[in-house]
């Protein structure tokens, strides 16, 4: 059975950091799921204006870290803004960090990691107007195309993706690979 990855957004997530990674997911034989506080679909943001909608597989409520294999996190700064306030994305986000298992935050996307309390003493990068954030939530920032820390794999903007979705890959085949030895 192919590895299941849960990207999690909501209306304003950016259109290229939900794409880009979703694409990859698929391209190489994996299911992506997307996961939204509703059903129906979510509409992204393209730069500086409305982009194109997504469709939503499973609800929040519906939804289990125990039922997939990693997390991704896709930014623009309304997404993470709104789901940071979502009781159960919160969890979700520390449920799969506790477990080990890879999670991939892009641009504004690590603010989930910081509202879960993930993110004390591991190193991460992200946008530069939420690094104060990550700071004051004990991260140890750096400016980097990838930031990976255990099982945390944090990118900048839409021009990090083709390298956040090489982490997340290798991630996941060396999760595989332990899997079946």
């Amino acid at each position: 059975m192919a590895q299941r990855i849960m990207i999690l957004a909501t209306d304003g997530f950016e259109q290229s950091e939900l794409e880009g990674p979703y694409s990859a997911i698929k391209t190489a034989g994996l299911e992506p799921v997307v996961v939204s506080p509703h059903d129906g679909q979510i509409k992204g943001w393209q730069h500086d204006h409305w982009g194109d909608p997504v469709d939503v597989n499973l609800t929040l409520d519906e939804a289990e870290a125990e039922d997939f294999d990693a997390l991704v996190l896709p930014g623009g700064q309304m997404n993470p803004d709104k789901m940071r306030t979502e009781k159960k994305a919160v969890q979700l986000v520390k449920d799969f960090c506790e477990s080990g298992k890879p999670v991939a935050a892009i641009c504004h996307g690590p603010w989930l990691l910081a509202e879960a309390g993930m993110i004390k003493g591991k190193t991460v990068t992200s946008w530069p107007s939420i690094r104060t954030d990550l700071k004051n939530a004990g991260a140890n920032v750096v400016d980097q195309e990838v930031a990976t820390d255990g099982n945390l794999i944090t990118s900048r903007n839409p021009d990090d993706i083709p390298a956040f979705n090489k982490a997340l890959l290798k991630a996941l085949q060396e999760q595989d690979q332990m899997a079946d030895a």
